[in-house]
This record gives structure tokens, C-alpha cells and sequence, in this order.
């Protein structure tokens, strides 16, 4: 402190002394100088601890993932691959020390410049080529959709990490990135763990008593006639099955099953079959399926699903229910936690298009991310069943007939050489659903639907015996399915075959009435029909003759030419599309078909295919095949694929 007194002292006298003038002015530019310098250094010192604080922020990756993985008792197994350019060699170790150069290169560069390489750093202590992967995992969960998107497809397109990479990501991220990864194209199933291990079944208890009890468990009230049909069935068929197993006893087959056994063994997969399709009909009842979650029939289906592995049907319908469920947002954790994103992952690779579409709706309700629709029950994504950057400018929407299928109506027609030879897995060869190999191809920014509807041709093979569904019913049902799925926020086409030509006509005639369908009729370019009988059907005539319509079902009758309902149906929609300008493609069959072994019948003649607008082909084939080209090259292809580019050309190109 004395020190500094007297140099203020010695200061002091100095200001007040009257030295030269030249000194004078050499201590006044220093201080100058020094005020400056002191300013810059003051302020350069303040800007760079800012701009390194901020630098930190913005760099530093939130570790917690990485210290609950520390904490897990993970071993990762180093397997050497056989492949000489994996092998940690003299190559290798260059490309390395190359690689770790140039990354501090640029990370120098960027701290000058202040540049964008933010994505390179991190506050973990990790090696080099690991920050990759959890910089992806980092932007997987940014509140950036755009980013969130971006860092899936980088994932999607990583091909060169290691096994343990893949496991790394599968233990850490989150929901979102879970399903993007199932629904991207070409994701490695590296990415998604094995389904936990299943609960045990109780003792004495069997795959069968456990649908039976989680069929019981369910409500049983305020059900239509269809549902209680369903599970009352279920559970009649299902007692006798397991009472025959278990005690011996003399069954015939109750209800409904066909066959009669004693002192043997049920076949167990009808059995299921009664209960998983009433589950199917229960899983369409929110509340139900809080019920089946709760009472552990995610792992029950999982264990019927893995145990039926050469039962396709049976997969389906376990595939459906967990669909359904799907439609539920709060259900979403649970199905994932279950395990089931692996399973629908592994099935959207299938080459078999009805697994790979089941699981695609699934994964699709599953989606929240991209997916803003919802797909009920039945209505299937044929194109594009995974993520796309492609925008989808117009929708095409399939409708089958009677006794028809969402995938079976829509196949290539069958031929000798198919029938003798193995079936080539070249699609452009043979297909089992045209829409989606060929059109998809061919008009990639088109969403491509295709629905499904129970049909009978008689009441005493209907699936519901109680189910009674005229062609006014059916449309009020799939008119709100589809538009849960969004059709109708897109120009659209409607393509038909038989009695679905007479639904299509019908759920436009009812869009008409309602406001909130007005979309659908406004965005309706055009419509194709395939053999459809606007004037009726000689297959109601038959109905004696035919075994199979001994009692003809309410749509047989409703396709006979004397039918009210179908001549004002014919009357309405003819005026109301003419007023609409609606463009019209029909075709019509010219050769009989077999109903059954002994009756050859003209389902659709010419002048029952005449809708008074539009052109009107006749083909050279029969009722079942008017809807399957033989080849790609086709005419029945070719003018379809024409007709649909010509009425949404304008959409398409904007």
C-alpha cells in the first residue's frame, strides 16, 4: 500500500510540475494508446468468453442416455468379419488418423470463422467414430420436425456401421424414431430389438383357454348382432373344443365347425380362427381395446402370431386386431414396449403383399409423425406403404364385388405357364396385385387404396348370419371409413368391379347429401367400371338352380333386374353425374362364367353395362378375369393406366 501511495504521490507531482512540452505530449499518446488497447482487450476478452460459452451450449449433447447405457450390464461381443476391408489393419488405423486430422481441421476452421460444424463436438467422452451415431440420436429427438425426419433417413442410409451400432441405437431412441426406422424403405432389422421374452401360460392351461378367458373378459353389451354372433360362437366352439381335448368327449361341431371328431384332437387353429375374428370385430371398440391391453392380450396375439408361423390366415387376423388398436393414440407406448414394431418391421419386408399391407397399416396408425389419416379396419395402403419424400398429388381407390378381396380381385390373370411353372419374383412378370406393382410404378405420386367388405351369395354361408347389409348400408359404412383416411382431400379416381360399381355409385349419391363429404364429390374426377350391373344381374335368376344360392343373400337379391332399389339408384346417379361431368370408363364381359361345377352363367351382359355416359369396351373375357390383365402390356391394363393419366394429367403436373 505504501508502495502505491507514493507512486500517486510522485504521479501527482509530475502533473503539477511544467516539464518540457515534448515530454508533455510523448505521455499523453501513451495513455492514449494504452486506453485503446486496454478497451480491445477488455472488449475482445468479454465477446470471446460469450462466444465460448455459447459455443459450449449449443455443442453440448445431453449426456443422460449415455450414463443410464454406462449403468447397464450391456456385453457387446466383437465378432471379426470376414470381410478384409472391416479388418482393423495398417489401412484401416490410416483412414482413421486421416479422418481424425481432418475433422480437427475443420473444427479449427469453424472456431475462426465461426462456421456451421457445431454437429462434430461434443462435452461426451466418446471415440471419434462414435459421435456419429449419437449426433443422429440427438437430431432424432429435436424439436424440429424437419430436423427429426432428417437424421431417420441418415440412419436408414448409414450401411457401413457395425453390429454394435445398430444395437446402440436400438437401446436409446425413442418412439417416434422407432416407427420412422419401421416405415423408411430399406432400414436394416438391425435396428429393432427381439420382442421380450412372453410371459409363461398359466398350468394346465393352453393358447386356447387363454383367447378363451381374454374373449370372456371382454364386455359383452351394447354389441351389434354380428359381434355377439362372433363371441358367442367363439366361446360355444372353444368349450367343446377344449372339453373334447380334455375329457373325451363326443363333439360334432357345435354351431359351426365343420367336422366331427371323438376321442381326438380338435384341429386348434379353427378354433382360434372363431376367436381371433371375434376379437377383430371387439377391436373395433375403443374401450374394448383399453380392455384387451389390460388384459395382456398384446403378448397373448404376439405368442399366437410367432406360433402360426405357416398359417398366413391366422397372422392376418392377428395383424388386424393390433391394427385396430393401433387407432387408439394412448395405446401407441404400450404396443411398442410389447414388442411389436420388430414383428410388423420384419413383415412390411415380406414379399407376400396382404402381410406386407396389414403390417403397413399398422405401422401407418402407428405413425403420428407423417401420418395424419387414420386406416380403419379393411382399408389398405397399397401405395406408398413406407415413408416417401415423394408428394402424393391424387388418390386411386379400388372397390371389389361380390364374393371379392382387396388383394385376390386385383391379381394378374392366371395362365398355364403360371400354373405349371414357379412363379417368377419378377413383378413385371406375374403379379398378385396389380394396383400396387404396376400402377404404383407407373404413377408414383398416386396413393393407391383398396378396401374390403364381407359378401355372401347365400344367407346360409354368410359369415354373420344375422348380418342382413344392403348395398345402402355398405356405403354408409365404407363412406366413413374412407374419410377417416382422407380421401377426398385429394383429386381422385374410383375404380370398380361388379356389385363395388353399384357402392361407388351409392356413396357418392350419399356424399351429395351429407356437407361434411362434400370434399369427395368435389375432388371426383373420374370413375372406371368393371363389368358392373347397372340394370341388374342374371345371378339372382340362378338362385334355384345353384346350390350355392339355394337362399340367395340380400345383395344377390338386390341384383336382380326387377330390383326398385337398383333402378333409382341407376336413375339418380346418372343424372347427378351428368350434372357433375364425372368422366366415365367402363368395360363389360362377352363370355360366360362357371358358377360352381355345373352352371355357366353371363353374369354382366352388354346392355346391363350400359350407364348411359361414357365409353363402354367389350373384352374378350369372363366376369372374374374383366379386372385382371393378362400382362402389363395389356390392353385392359394399358387403357386403365390411360384413362387415369389423361382425367388427372392437370393434377398430377401441378
Amino acid at each position: 500500500m505504501s508502495l502505491a501511495a507514493y507512486c500517486v504521490t510522485c504521479c501527482r507531482r509530475l502533473g503539477t510540475s511544467t516539464p518540457p512540452p515534448k515530454s508533455n505530449t510523448y505521455w499523453k499518446d501513451i495513455r492514449n494508446i494504452i486506453k485503446f488497447t486496454g478497451s480491445l482487450i477488455l472488449g475482445g476478452s468479454l465477446f470471446l468468453t460469450y462466444e465460448i460459452l455459447a459455443l459450449k451450449k449449443s455443442l453440448t449433447l445431453d449426456t443422460q442416455v449415455v450414463e443410464r447405457e454406462k449403468m447397464k450390464s450391456y456385453i457387446y461381443v466383437h465378432t471379426v468379419s470376414l470381410d478384409k476391408r472391416e479388418n482393423p489393419g495398417i489401412t484401416y488405423q490410416a483412414r482413421k488418423e486421416l479422418h481424425k486430422a481432418v475433422r480437427k481441421v475443420l473444427a479449427t476452421s469453424a472456431r475462426i470463422l465461426r462456421g456451421p460444424f457445431a454437429d462434430t463436438f461434443s462435452t461426451v467422452d466418446l471415440e471419434d467414430h462414435e459421435c456419429a451415431v449419437w449426433l443422429l440420436l440427438k437430431k432424432s429427438k429435436s424439436d424440429d420436425r424437419a430436423v427429426r425426419l432428417q437424421a431417420v433417413q441418415e440412419m436408414v442410409e448409414a450401411r457401413h456401421w457395425h453390429d454394435y451400432q445398430f444395437r446402440t441405437v436400438a437401446q436409446a431412441y425413442d418412439l417416434r424414431t422407432l416407427i420412422g426406422l419401421a416405415r423408411s424403405k430399406g432400414s436394416d432389422l438391425r435396428f429393432f430389438l427381439p420382442p421380450p421374452p412372453l410371459p409363461s401360460l398359466k398350468e394346465d392351461s393352453s393358447i386356447e383357454e387363454e383367447l378363451r378367458h381374454l374373449l370372456a373378459s371382454l364386455p359383452q353389451t351394447e354389441l351389434d348382432e354380428c359381434i355377439q354372433y362372433f363371441t358367442s360362437l367363439a366361446l360355444s366352439e372353444s368349450g367343446q373344443s377344449l372339453a373334447a381335448q380334455k375329457g373325451g368327449l363326443w363333439c360334432f361341431g357345435g354351431n359351426g365347425l365343420p367336422y366331427a371328431e371323438s376321442f381326438g384332437e380338435v384341429p386348434s387353429a379353427t378354433v382360434e380362427m372363431f376367436c381371433l375374428e371375434a376379437l377383430v370385430k371387439h377391436s373395433e371398440i375403443s374401450t374394448h381395446c383399453d380392455k384387451i391391453e389390460a388384459n395382456g392380450g398384446l403378448q397373448l396375439l404376439q405368442r399366437l402370431y410367432q406360433l402360426h408361423k405357416d398359417c398366413p390366415k391366422v397372422q392376418r387376423c392377428v395383424m388386424r386386431v393390433i391394427g385396430n388398436m393401433a387407432l387408439n393414440e394412448h395405446l401407441h407406448s404400450t404396443i411398442v414396449r410389447s414388442g411389436w414394431v420388430s414383428i410388423l418391421a420384419a413383415a412390411m419386408k415380406s414379399p407376400d403383399i396382404m402381410e406386407a399391407s396389414h403390417a403397413a397399416r399398422t405401422l401407418a396408425n402407428l405413425d403420428r409423425e407423417t401420418v395424419q389419416e387414420k386406416y380403419q379396419d379393411s382399408v389398405y395402403v397399397l401405395h406408398p406403404q413406407h415413408r416417401t419424400s415423394e408428394p402424393i398429388k391424387a388418390d386411386v381407390l379400388f372397390i371389389h364385388g361380390l364374393m371379392g378381396a382387396a388383394f385376390k380381385t386385383w391379381r394378374q390373370q392366371d395362365s398355364d405357364q403360371v400354373l405349371t411353372e414357379k412363379i417368377s419374383e419378377d413383378e413385371t412378370r406375374y403379379t398378385t396385385c396389380w394396383p400396387k406393382t404396376w400402377l404404383a410404378r407407373d404413377c408414383p405420386a398416386l396413393r393407391i387404396i383398396s378396401v374390403e367388405y364381407d359378401t355372401s351369395l347365400s344367407d346360409w354361408r354368410a359369415r354373420c348370419p344375422s348380418e342382413r347389409k344392403s348395398i345402402a348400408f355398405r356405403s354408409n359404412e365404407l363412406l366413413r371409413k374412407l374419410r377417416a383416411a382422407g380421401v377426398g382431400d385429394r383429386p381422385m379416381i374410383w375404380v370398380s368391379h361388379s356389385m363395388g360399381g353399384l357402392l361407388v355409385k351409392k356413396m357418392l349419391l350419399e356424399a351429395s347429401q351429407r356437407p361434411e363429404m362434400s370434399t369427395i364429390i368435389n375432388n371426383t374426377r373420374g370413375i372406371i367400371f368393371y363389368s358392373v350391373p347397372h340394370h341388374g344381374s342374371h345371378l339372382a335368376e340362378y338362385s334355384v338352380s345353384v346350390r350355392y344360392l339355394l337362399f340367395p343373400s340380400l345383395e344377390v337379391k338386390e341384383l336382380s333386374k326387377d330390383s326398385p332399389a337398383l333402378k333409382t339408384l341407376q336413375d339418380d346417379f346418372l343424372k347427378f353425374a351428368k350434372d357433375r361431368n364425372f368422366q366415365v370408363l367402363s368395360f363389360v364381359e362377352t363370355l360366360p362364367t362357371y358358377i360352381g361345377s355345373m352352371i355357366k352363367l353371363h353374369v354382366v351382359p352388354v346392355e346391363s353395362a350400359v350407364l348411359g355416359i361414357g365409353d363402354l369396351i367389350p373384352v374378350d373375357v369372363n366376369h372374374l378375369n374383366i379386372c385382371k390383365p393378362k400382362q402389363k402390356d395389356s390392353f385392359l391394363y394399358q387403357r386403365t393406366l390411360q384413362f387415369i393419366c389423361e382425367t388427372l394429367a392437370k393434377d398430377l403436373e401441378n
